[in-house]
Parts: C-alpha cells; sequence; structure tokens
C-alpha cells in the first residue's frame, strides 16, 4: 500500500495545497473520533490484546543485577529452578537468591521490603497485607502451579491402604486425637503414631489444618516433631515405622522410593492417589491446591526483575512438572491472563475477593 502522506505530497502541484490541508484536516477528525470509542471486550479478547502488545524478547544476556527471594519450602523447588536457568540466560549477570523461611515468614521479609519475590504456598492474608500497606509495599499476586499436598507414610506400614479426612484429622488435631495406629481404625496395630509437619510460618501448615481439621492453625503438639524444612520431615518419616508427614507433592515424588503416600476418600467418597491427572483434574481432593509467587511492584520496576517474572511465566513454565520440582502446570490461558495481570500492574489479592468454588481461570482471568 502507497504512503499516504507521499500520495497526497506527489500530487500537491496538482490539487493545490488548500485541498491538502482538507484532507489532513479530515483524516485528524477521522482519527479523533475513533479513539472516544469505547468497544467492550470480553476477557479472552484482553488476554489476547496484553500478548499482542506485548514488548519485544528482552535480551536477558545484557542484563545485570540480584534478586532476593524467600518464602515457602513447597514453592521453593520451582523458584530455584527458574532461577537456575534465568541465570544460565543471562550468562550469571543476574543472581536469583532464594530462601526457605516458610510462607509467614517470607511474607514477613517482604512486606518489609527485604524481598523483591515471596514464595507462598498459600494465598496471603488480611494480616499480611496490613503489614504490607504500612509499610508501603505494593504487590501483585501470581499464581504458579498446581500442588497436590501429599500424606506419606513410612514404606515397612503395611496396614494403611487409605485414610478418610475424618481418620487423618483424628491423628493430627489437638484434642482426642490417636496415640496408636489401633486408634485410628480398628484392625490397625497398636504401634504408636509419630508426626511429622512443617511448622507453623508454613503455608502448607495453615492450609492442611483449615482444610483437615476445619480450622488454621489448629494441630496438634504431642509426639510431633516441626519443621520448615521439608527434607527433615522426609528422613523423620522414612526412619520411622509409626511415622506419618504431609508436604508438597513435589518432595513426595523425589523421595518416592523412601516414603509411601496414603490415597485420601475424596468428596465423591474415591480412594484417590496423588498424581499429575488427579491433582490437574481435582479429584485429588480437598488438598489440592495453587502455589503462588508474589511480587513487589516497586522491585518490578527493574529490568532484571521484570524479566524473570516473565521468564517465570512464559519460557520457564516447561519446569513445573519435571521430575526434579514435581508439580503441575497451568493451562495457558491462565499463564497468559496472570501475565498481563502483571504487565497491567493489577496489584493486591484476587484470591482475597474470589467467590467460593471460583476456579482459577474465573479468579485471573479478567487482567
Amino acid at each position: 500500500m502507497q504512503d499516504p502522506v507521499k500520495f497526497l505530497y506527489d500530487r500537491v502541484s496538482v490539487w493545490g495545497l488548500p485541498l491538502v490541508i482538507a484532507v489532513l484536516l479530515g483524516v485528524a477528525v477521522w482519527v479523533s473520533l475513533r479513539g472516544d470509542e469505547q468497544p467492550a471486550v470480553d476477557e479472552q479478547q484482553t488476554v489476547n490484546q496484553a500478548e499482542q502488545v506485548s514488548p519485544a524478547p528482552r535480551q536477558l544476556n545484557t542484563l545485570t543485577g540480584e534478586i532476593q527471594v524467600d518464602g515457602s519450602s513447597t514453592v521453593f523447588p520451582i523458584t530455584e529452578a527458574m532461577a537456575e536457568e534465568f541465570g544460565i540466560l543471562t550468562g550469571r549477570g543476574v543472581r536469583v537468591t532464594v530462601g526457605v523461611s516458610g510462607t509467614g515468614g517470607g511474607f514477613k521479609r517482604f512486606c518489609a521490603g527485604e524481598t523483591d519475590v515471596s514464595n507462598a504456598s498459600r494465598p496471603i492474608k488480611d494480616s499480611e497485607v496490613d503489614l504490607c500497606d504500612a509499610a508501603g509495599i505494593g504487590f501483585i499476586e501470581v499464581p504458579v502451579a498446581f500442588d497436590g499436598l501429599t500424606i506419606v507414610i513410612n514404606p515397612d506400614n503395611d496396614w494403611v491402604d487409605f485414610l478418610t479426612v475424618d481418620e487423618i484429622s483424628h491423628i493430627f488435631r489437638p484434642d482426642d486425637f490417636a496415640v496408636t495406629w489401633a486408634d485410628v481404625r480398628e484392625g490397625f496395630p497398636d504401634i504408636e503414631i509419630a508426626l511429622y509437619a512443617p511448622g507453623a510460618d508454613s503455608g502448607t501448615f495453615d492450609y492442611f489444618t483449615e482444610a483437615i481439621n476445619g480450622d488454621s492453625g489448629v494441630h496438634r503438639s504431642d509426639n510431633t516433631t516441626f519443621s520448615e524444612d521439608d527434607n527433615v520431615l522426609v528422613q523423620g518419616v522414612s526412619n520411622d515405622r509409626g511415622g506419618i508427614g504431609y508436604f508438597g507433592f513435589s518432595y513426595y515424588s523425589n523421595n518416592s522410593a523412601v516414603l509411601k503416600a496414603v490415597p485420601v476418600i475424596n468428596d465423591a467418597g474415591q480412594s484417590i492417589t496423588p498424581s499429575n491427572e488427579t491433582i490437574n483434574d481435582g479429584s485429588y481432593n480437598p488438598l489440592s491446591r495453587p502455589l503462588f509467587i508474589y511480587v513487589s511492584v516497586a522491585s518490578l520496576e527493574r529490568e532484571e526483575v521484570a524479566a524473570f517474572v516473565e521468564y517465570y511465566l512464559t519460557d520457564g513454565v516447561w519446569l513445573v512438572d519435571t521430575p526434579e520440582v514435581g508439580y503441575v502446570q497451568f493451562p495457558e490461558a491462565i499463564y497468559a491472563a496472570v501475565l498481563a495481570r502483571v504487565r497491567n500492574v493489577i496489584t493486591g489479592s484476587a484470591m482475597a475477593a474470589a467467590d467460593e468454588g471460583a476456579t482459577l481461570a474465573e479468579i485471573y482471568g479478567n487482567g
């Protein structure tokens, strides 16, 4: 198509300057009227537009700087893998340091402005939002993967074939709890139960206690080993025939040779073992959940942080369900919608405002 400006220029001598001016004024009026139109777009169009206007690929090998991450031990394997690959792509110009202080501990540091990104195995709490607000820390909530919180027992435990939610609660609740396996179900042996659980700063602890005991933070402490390091829990259960514990699916899948996953009776009455398939299709319930990172708005203004978060949601998603990481990817449309929220700097917690039972696509699809 011929350039309209050149077209007019070539014909000035024929039509005369007044006609040229009239045409240009007409074009200006048309552009102005078009700019006033506000066509309605649906949710998918919003995501598509965000993708269409995305900037050209960043030159990662020119980036430098440091990114500080802390928080959930459950999310740690994902972010650590992302950090390693991103470091390679930047020619080690960007160093991403990933700590493991638990979801609650990570939010304390994040809301104090000490970190750029916070790993979280649960949504941010209102009290933590207040901490961030008081410190002037704006944040973007970024779901990154599905997890199935996994109940594990010792490989020599040959009596547990499945557990109901009520039986799990009988083991872990703080009152009228089962002391031996015989207290859990008739026919189980009279072997003392030893518990291995994440610490109180863990988002996994919060999620488990709410899903199983009906109240976040309500947990038995008798004969229980608590640790923010999931590897300590793995070692404890794997060396204790009467032991039982719980943590993210990644830690089970990477230690399945020394642990057994317990099938759980779901809300449909089915005995379901956690796997990529049952976590993804939602049949492993009530212990399937999304995992998150939270990104500081101020930090996102730094090019290396913005590039890292975009990598996390685009080229890096293949890392989520590798054997070394062991979680479950979201559908591509959810990553696209979440990326649009990041690019549009949509702050706050969408999870906090979500209707009960809403899907991730419904919660985050309006980016």
